[in-house]
């Protein structure tokens, strides 16, 4: 039987996916899959058992299913087929069973009313619908009637009747007047349930003509309005007061039923003046919390959601001034029928079992009756499948003629209950729903989660493969969960692949690949630091992150775990964030935030802003200790300890600490008693017997504590019996043949009297035996001898003084001691799971030879030899404690190919048990460790010398070496791979037929049979040729020093586009070289501000090679010449420099002059002539900082600059691209400057250049870029 529910409930998961409830099973939907598999019909969509519809609008009754096939659709009404050709004003929506009555178009509602059921059948069964009763509503007139004015005496109480009329539904009654104002109600005036309006008592201010009682009909939105009724209140002196009546209900007792769920409404009101109060109560019982309601100012109970605990008698009370009067309601709540168990669709395979359950409750317990395919199951086609038992049906080895539609009926005489739930019998191959190569992303060290959707009938079994050809995935490693995800807890690197799902069943097998990538994690290397910055300064916080190359992390700054304000002053960067005057607004907690596609990190640190100079801060101590200590109500066993506090010292006290010192029995040790709060100063202390008491008080507050507070005066309790006993007993044996029996001793303080002693207590446990006992002085230990060896002991201690005894002690189990096991583990076995992990079970020791509490089993495994190498070495053996009766174990860490041995000892509290036969076995071959090395020698032109050494662990016999290598670009990009295979035997290779002056990168792996192991990997380079070596290098550094400045100049050989600099210092001192950065790519640079007279160490470096670090030259030593005494003249003052520069400016001007009027004319000199020639439409225009000239052009020649390379890719500089050259206007290269630093040659012809090779920068230094220099 247990079996067969088993079954049904695994059958019952496939059907909740095909009725699409995603819940059931950890799959997504498929629709193709749920379009091809047949389903009995399923009713999705019915209108309610009780139909009340609008007679002015056509009735629409509801019924629609699903199945595969689509169900057709039949209607009964009354119990009879129900034509729907036959009437005209009757349709069925396509695709649909559900009717539309046209009443728009001349039908009566009335002509429908009926109980309607609707069956939607197809191939597979029968479903039906409820019983549909069709009713329409009504908002019938008020009967007329002739109404009399109410003439009342002040005072008395008053009934209007309203007495709407019958309709369907019942309409809602309120009282109005002709002004359509609602009637105000109060405590004396109110509306009953059944619509009459009750005046406990009348008052003058009632007297009115237009009391109207409406009745509103919500189907129809329609409103009914009785006769207006008049009240006239006449006044009677004086007004006679009267004690509560009850005017609903009446009498002193009635009866009310209820059904289970529904809203219970009781109903008091009252007559009397004062108007009465009501109030009420449950007899025998409380009303219920939370369900509980008054309403109409407590004339109504109102209880929500009613079962039948809330049956009773309600008891409602009257009362005013006068007197009271109370009525008691009993309640009795019945049920219509409710489900426990509603029948759950099943779905089998062909030869399975299967139950369907329908369980409902309801008071009355209602019938249960089943149907097949909507027909009582008596008069059902039979099915040797099926049997009936009561409220479950029952299939055995059922076949795909049995599926069908059942529908179970519960009903009782308060309302019935019906569900459809099919048995669809289907054979099904295996389908796989997950998509094929689905990709699947990880970080290292997390779980990966590889999802393999699937469906099939009988439910297929799932297996999982790594790569094309692996074995079948097992072990600890891997979690295989049954909708068929494979998880990888902790997924690694060497995790990274193609994963394989297979499903099979009777029908068929199906798989299906998905690939796996495990990523390196997120890492925050340098964390923002904690900083105090002062008001108004700058401060930066770094964020320096590591991630995965193949995953792009984006970097978020929070503040206050929100967003960055909106505000210039803060500067995010690349790996930091920078505030710019600081503000208070600013202090606060700074995280950084690192999110990838896969994870995410975040580190924070605190900005704490500061004023400058910071204010005094207020001075915070530990309190001073209280003082003044007074012990007053000496009791025995209490007293109370009062106290003066001390000074706070700006920290309010929080607590006061009490503690007390036992001068008989421990003079001088402090204990602690109790604490109080700071704000009490008296407390009342628990004392025991025979104790000299001391006591003193601890103040605290934020800071800290106090010192101690002076002693109180001391104060002697008297002797008593002990209180209590030892705790802590325990009876455990150190020998074979002994029990120690061990306890707590009591403090001083706790023994109450004079002479404390023990009296120790045991017996052997389920033996018929008296009890042994001793008394000892006071002591800790008692060791009983000639015991059985590890038999259990009740043991007992109880503590004594001379007063008597403390209470009886429980009692507690102890052992005797304990001695080896006698007998080795038996029928050792090893089963080998791979080559690094083994699997070893025993069979279990004898309880009785172990003598004593297991603890556990130990492996002892070694390893004897590696098959590979055969030589023997130290044995060094390995423990693996197995905790408990544990019968198996894993040997992790074991080494591939390789003969081991191993014994297996049962453990107690005593030691190890007899070792078992040693056991051999061996583990299988494994991938080899990465070679030991891989050195790359011997580079000529087209050819390196690889030598390598063999894997440190070969793990099998080595097959071949595998090298794979490819060419890097400058651009490090890779080229194509190419592959060598090497036999096992080889440890060097020549490669030949390489390109010259190319870098490689090699790969390199060993081989077993199992396959490749890890590869180590090199990079090389081909020479350029024989003589001349590639890499770059900076020489000839020179230097022509002046006082206060000095030019440096260098040659440099290597590649091109790279940033050079000059660093400097004082020679023979320890300062930092001081470094300054060259414009552009010149092999010269002055450096400033020297001091005269003064030795200077000097080097020149370039950074930004592409390959490589930088370089740098060797140091360099000049002196800048000797300050010029002070008697020389300024050069500025003299004659000859003045005229030679007046005749400068004069020059200049004339030219100037010359070129004014040769523009205004139109015509261009022989530069604009020049550029005209080379048309180049990018020539740049001339820059301050770095001497470049640009284009001379007419007024009218303005075209846009535009941006662009000014080194072309092959790194020859074209003639029209080199804008920091004078030589293009010159002859050649030989362009030179008068002395006044006019340029030579500027209007000579020029000649076509060609283009120049390499980097101009290798050239001599241009007179041009060194009189920039010095501007």
């Amino acid at each position: 039987m247990m079996k067969k529910k088993n079954i049904s409930a695994s059958k019952a998961s496939l059907v909740l996916f095909l009725c699409q409830m995603v819940s059931a099973l950890d799959v997504p939907l498929d629709s193709k899959l749920l379009e091809e598999l047949l389903q009995p019909p399923t009713i999705i969509q019915q209108s309610p058992k009780d139909y009340i519809v609008d007679p002015r609008e056509n009735i629409v009754i509801q019924c629609e299913a699903k199945g595969k096939p689509p169900p057709s659709f039949s209607w009964t009404r009354n119990g009879t087929h129900f034509d729907i050709d036959k009437d005209a004003l009757v349709t069925m929506k396509p695709n649909s069973g559900t009717l539309v009555v046209n009443i728009m178009n001349g039908g009566k509602a009335e002509a429908y009313e009926g109980v309607y059921q609707c069956t939607a059948r197809n191939e597979r069964g029968a479903a039906i619908s409820n019983n549909i009763v069709i009713r329409p509503s009504r908002s019938p007139l008020w009967t007329k009637e002739k109404l009399e004015p109410n003439h009342v005496r002040e005072g008395d109480s008053l009934v209007l009747h309203c007495r709407p009329p019958v309709g369907l539904p019942p309409p809602i009654i309120f009282w109005m007047d002709n002004a359509f104002q609602r009637l105000p109600q109060s405590e004396r005036v109110s509306q009953g349930l059944n619509g009459d309006l009750y005046f406990s008592n009348v008052q003058p201010e009632d007297t009115r003509e237009d009391y109207i009682c409406y009745a509103r009909f919500n189907h129809t939105q329609t409103i009914q309005q009785k006769q207006p009724i008049s009240v006239k209140v006449f006044s009677t002196k004086p007004v006679t007061e009267r004690q509560p009546v009850l005017l609903t209900p009446t009498g002193s007792t009635s009866t009310k039923v209820e059904l289970r769920g529904n809203v219970l409404l009781l109903e008091c009101i009252a007559a009397g003046l004062p108007t009465p109060v009501i109030r009420w109560i449950k007899e025998g019982g409380e009303l219920p919390a939370n369900r509980t309601f008054f309403e109409n100012f407590k004339k109504t109970l109102k209880i929500i959601d009613v079962s039948e605990a809330d049956s009773g008698n309600y008891k409602c009370i009257a009362r005013n001034t006068l007197g009271s009067a109370h009525h008691v309601i009993s309640v009795t709540v019945k049920a219509a029928p409710y489900w426990i168990t509603a029948p759950r669709n099943l779905v089998l395979s062909p030869g399975e079992d299967g139950t369907l359950i329908c369980r409902a409750n309801g008071n009355p317990k209602p019938d249960i009756t089943w149907l097949a395919n909507g027909v009582p199951i008596a008069i059902a086609p039979e099915d040797p499948s099926r049997k009936v038992d009561g409220d479950t049906i029952i299939f055995s080895h059922v076949q795909e003629r049995s599926s069908a539609v059942y529908q179970c009926n519960a009903s009782n005489e308060y309302g019935y209950l019906l569900a459809n739930a099919f048995v669809n019998v289907l054979a099904e191959p295996p389908r796989i729903l997950t998509p094929a190569n689905k990709l699947y992303q990880v970080i290292a060290d997390s779980p990966a989660l590889l999802d393999c959707a699937y469906f099939g009938s009988p439910k297929p079994e799932i297996e999982w493969f790594k790569g094309v050809k692996g074995s079948i995935l097992r072990g600890n490693e891997y979690v295989f969960h049954d909708n068929g995800t494979l998880e990888i807890p902790v997924a690694q690197k060497d995790s990274t692949g193609t994963y394989t799902c297979v499903a099979r069943n009777e029908l068929g097998k199906i798989q299906n690949e998905v690939q796996l990538e495990v990523k390196d994690p997120t890492m925050i290397i340098k964390q923002p630091e904690y900083k105090v910055i002062q008001r108004y300064g700058q401060v930066s916080f770094e964020c320096i992150i590591k991630h995965d190359p193949t995953l792009l992390p984006t970097v978020v700054w929070l503040k206050d775990n929100d967003e960055l304000p909106d505000d210039e002053r803060f500067l995010v960067g690349k790996d930091n964030l920078t505030i710019m005057n600081v503000t208070d607004k600013d202090d606060g907690t700074y995280t950084c935030v690192v999110n990838t596609t896969l994870d995410s990190v975040s580190a924070s640190a605190v900005l704490t802003v500061v004023a400058a100079p910071p204010t005094p801060a207020i001075i915070y101590a530990r309190p001073n200790p209280p003082f003044d200590l007074e012990l007053t109500g000496q009791l025995e066993r209490s007293i109370e300890l009062s106290w003066v506090p001390g000074d706070e010292n700006n920290s309010p006290i929080t607590n006061f600490v009490i503690e007390f010192e036992d001068g008989l029995h421990e003079p001088g040790v402090w204990h602690y008693q109790t604490e109080v709060p700071g704000t009490q100063t008296t407390v009342q202390l628990k004392l025991s017997p025979y104790v000299n008491y001391s006591f003193r008080v601890i103040a605290v507050n934020e800071i800290g504590r106090s010192q101690p507070s002076e002693p109180s005066e001391q104060y002697l309790t008297k002797s008593a019996n002990p209180d209590e006993n030892p705790s802590n007993v325990q009876g455990i044996g150190s020998e074979p043949d002994n029990l120690v029996i061990t306890w707590e001793s009591l403090k001083g303080f706790q023994s109450n009297g004079p002479g404390l002693q023990y009296k120790v207590s045991w017996r052997q446990k389920d033996v018929d035996d008296e009890w042994t006992s001793v008394i000892v002085a006071n002591v800790s230990k008692y060791i009983v001898s000639g015991t059985p060896t590890f038999v259990p002991y009740e043991i007992k201690v109880q503590a004594l003084n001379d007063l008597g005894y403390a209470p009886e002690p429980l009692e507690v189990i102890g052992h005797s001691g304990e001695d080896l096991p006698m007998v080795a583990p038996g029928n050792v076995q090893v089963h080998v799971i791979n080559s690094t992990l083994a699997k070893v079970h025993w069979d279990p020791v004898p309880p009785k030879t172990v003598r004593g509490h297991l603890q556990g089993y130990k492996v002892y495994y070694w390893k004897v030899q590696s098959l590979s190498r055969r030589n023997r070495r130290h044995v060094e053996k390995k423990i693996l404690t197995f905790r408990g009766n544990k019968t198996f174990g894993m040997l992790p860490g074991l080494e591939p190919y390789s003969s081991y041995k191993l014994n297996v000892r049962v453990v107690n509290g005593k030691g190890e048990g007899p070792a078992s036969p040693d056991k051999v076995f061996k583990t299988p071959e494994g991938v080899p460790s990465s070679p030991s090395f891989l050195k790359i020698t011997n580079p000529t032109l087209d050819s390196l010398t690889l030598e390598w050494g063999s894997p440190t662990h070969p793990n099998g016999v080595l097959t071949s070496y595998i090298l794979k290598f490819q060419p890097i670009n400058n651009t490090h990009e890779l080229g194509p791979l190419v592959e060598i295979r090497i036999p096992a035997n080889e440890s060097s290779l020549i490669l030949k037929n390489l390109n010259y002056s190319t870098r490689y990168k090699f790969y390199f792996n060993a081989q077993t049979s199992v396959g490749s192991g890890s590869q180590i990997t090199e990079e090389a380079v081909t020479i350029m040729d024989e003589v001349q070596p590639l890499y770059p290098r900076i020489r000839n550094v020179t230097t022509a020093a002046a006082e206060t400045y000095a030019n440096i100049s260098w040659e440099y050989e290597g590649p091109d586009h790279v940033n050079f600099y000059v660093e400097y210092g004082v020679a023979g001192s320890k300062e930092d070289w001081k470094k300054e950065i060259v414009n552009a790519s010149r092999s010269f640079f002055v450096l400033k501000g020297l001091t005269p007279g003064t030795a200077y160490k000097v080097r020149v470096g370039a950074e930004g090679l592409s390959q490589g670090p930088g370089v740098r030259s060797s140091e360099d030593v000049f002196e800048t010449g000797p300050a010029m005494a002070s008697r020389q003249v300024d050069i500025a003052t003299q004659g000859w420099f003045i005229g030679l520069m007046c005749a400068v400016a004069l020059l200049i001007l004339i030219l100037l002059i010359v070129c004014f009027i040769r523009r205004n004319k139109g015509g261009k000199y022989p530069v604009k002539e020049k550029e005209d020639a080379h048309a180049d439409p990018e020539i740049q225009p001339m820059k301050e900082d770095d001497g470049t000239f640009g284009e001379y052009s007419d007024a009218e020649d303005h075209k846009p600059l535009k941006k662009g390379s000014r080194t072309p890719s092959d790194r020859t500089v074209k003639k029209e691209d080199s804008d920091d050259s004078l030589v293009d206007y010159g002859e050649g290269v030989n362009g030179q400057f008068n002395e006044d630093g006019s340029f030579i040659g500027q209007y000579s012809g020029k000649k076509e250049k060609e283009p120049a090779e390499g980097n101009e920068s290798s050239e001599a230094p241009s007179p041009v870029n060194a009189m920039n220099s010095f501007v």
